[in-house]
């Protein structure tokens, strides 16, 4: 059950700059906690230097383990001399008008794939054309090629294929990109607009089991079993499966749950569905 609530507090005179850069500083720092699933930052015209926060968290636990975070402790020391009160006022939220707009543990599309020539050039292009920015690397262009039978099963690639570089970009709020650059393969050129297919989209569940079974039980494939992923994506609950939809296009099946271990250098987190109850 995700645990939302909201966090308000007023600057004290003279104090609106630092409270307002506390705040910017906060909100990045817990959008990368694992547990985090959204972390919103408003202005409220009608109260002179307010501010309010919606914060949303897997569940009760992430929300503890949240407010045991040095980030987290360092702001709420700031506040004693930046706000009204010495504190902010947090009021616990509970959602009502759910959405139906989905099967129960499915969130949404997480990320769109895409194989290229070449990965920085790629990257430089979304970036100019769109404004995209490079999160992380989930394989390093100097690591070690992910390749091998067992990589074969997993993806569906062919034999002797090598997934040399792959990158996590994002373009505002929406799904990610995964971009890959693939050697020792035979490929195609991009598929036109009668052509069937992208590279792959790939689906956020909570429970990848279940999602793995109603996928089957409507006529998918699996390719592997779900396995753990990669890189800084790595971690004891994650993990993820590439299928195939009846028509042969490939569809993921993520789920993220103890997060990522970004990179100190990585300008924002990576986007994530909201829970669909």
């Amino acid at each position: 059950m995700p645990h939302i609530v909201m966090a308000q507090c007023t600057a004290l005179p003279g104090q609106e700059d630092a409270l307002q850069s506390h705040i910017a500083n906060l909100a990045n720092a817990v959008r990368k906690e694992a547990g985090n699933e959204g972390f919103e930052v408003y202005q409220r015209p009608a109260t002179k230097r307010g501010w309010t926060m919606i914060e949303r968290y897997r569940d009760r636990e992430a929300f503890d383990t949240h407010l045991n975070q040095p980030h987290t402790k360092s702001f709420n020391n700031a506040l004693r001399e930046l706000a009204e009160g010495g504190a902010s006022d947090v009021t616990e939220l509970a959602p009502v008008c759910r959405p139906d707009d989905a099967a129960p543990g499915v969130r949404g599309i997480d990320h769109v794939g895409i194989t290229v020539p070449d990965l920085d050039a790629a990257s430089d292009f979304l970036s100019r054309a769109f404004g995209a920015r490079t999160l992380y690397d989930v394989l390093p262009a100097d690591a070690d090629p992910m390749q091998g039978a067992e990589v074969e099963h997993q993806l569906g690639i062919s034999a002797g294929a090598r997934i040399e570089h792959m990158r996590l970009m994002r373009i505002g709020a929406s799904a990610n990109i995964e971009m890959f650059r693939i050697a020792n393969a035979d490929q195609a050129d991009a598929a036109g607009l009668v052509d069937y297919g992208l590279q792959h989209i790939a689906l956020y569940v909570d429970d990848m089991d279940a999602a793995a079974k109603r996928l089957t039980e409507a006529g998918g494939t699996l390719l592997s079993d779900p396995h753990p992923l990669a890189g800084v994506e790595d971690g004891e609950r994650n993990s993820g499966v590439y299928t195939r939809a009846p028509w042969g296009a490939l569809i993921e099946l993520i789920s993220s749950p103890d997060g990522v271990d970004y990179p100190a250098d990585c300008p924002m987190p990576r986007w994530k569905p909201q829970p669909n109850i």
